[in-house]
């Protein structure tokens, strides 16, 4: 007699979606082969997501939602598991990012997570710590649906120009990286531009940081210390940091100017010119 481990749904998000995964298989007659066949997964990857053992991704849903008919409620539920997976002192900051309708990203070394390559993703994520790596990198993807939304948030990004410099991950990763950074070049939605070295002192020198507007709420200004997030909605915090986010948009770079200068990046230090 085959063992079936059983499932608490209510123990988290993952366990709650194995725990509909496994109901609507076996509702529809398939075993965890069968339906691993028809998806183009393996049996053993089916049985691991349905005993909370594997993270599922946003195909993998959407494939067994197609195949079990299930009327979209794995891929709707997937959001939910992969914002659990998230260190619990950022999951407030995820959520506070998926309900913004304007996000406005300062980053100072590094490119925004928002914006991040798998490859960079991982190779930043695994630079201590390399235990559960993709799962974590699976996770740290996962947030970047929100540009992908019916109606996404507009967003404006400042990076300093190390994050553009500071090879991560080896020359094809960050050939990758800027090859991201400028897709977005043309976008109605996403601005993204670069604070020169020349920009010299500048009002971000007190370190990263974010904000968040919202249709009916008040607006958030978010700073982030080591393992700790730290949002607060203060009118007097947030108008000083908007104050010195306008600052740093008018020291940067243009948007023209930004994308000829990740060209000049890319050709100079990892050996490929895009035009």
């Amino acid at each position: 007699m085959t063992h079936i481990n059983p499932l608490d749904p209510g123990a988290s998000p993952l366990d709650y979606y194995g725990f509909e995964l496994r109901r609507h298989r076996e509702a529809a007659g398939l075993t965890q082969r069968q339906l691993g066949d028809i998806v183009n997964y393996t049996g053993s990857l089916v049985g691991q997501v349905e005993t909370a053992r594997k993270l599922p991704t946003q195909i993998f849903s959407e494939r067994v939602d197609a195949a079990l008919g299930t009327g979209g409620l794995l891929s709707r539920l997937v959001e939910l598991v992969m914002r659990s997976q998230l260190p619990t002192w950022f999951q407030k900051v995820a959520e506070l990012q998926s309900k913004a309708t304007q996000i406005y990203s300062f980053e100072l070394g590094i490119v925004p997570g928002l914006f991040q390559t798998e490859a960079y993703a991982r190779a930043v994520l695994g630079v201590i710590d390399r235990s559960n790596l993709e799962d974590r990198t699976t996770v740290r993807l996962a947030r970047q649906r929100l540009l992908e939304k019916e109606d996404p948030p507009f967003v404006w990004v400042v990076i300093g120009e190390a994050a553009l410099r500071q090879s991560i991950g080896g020359p094809r990763t960050m050939r990758g990286q800027l090859t991201r950074l400028l897709s977005y070049e043309n976008s109605h939605r996403v601005n993204i531009q670069v604070l020169p070295f020349s920009a010299g002192a500048h009002a971000g020198m007190i370190g990263s940081f974010d904000l968040y507007r919202f249709t009916n709420d008040p607006p958030i200004a978010y700073t982030e210390g080591y393992n700790s997030a730290h949002p607060t909605a203060d009118p007097e915090t947030v108008r000083a940091f908007s104050h010195r986010y306008d600052h740093l948009q008018a020291a940067a770079l243009s948007l023209k100017d930004t994308a000829e200068l990740i060209r000049c990046v890319m050709a100079e230090s990892y050996g490929e010119h895009l035009v």
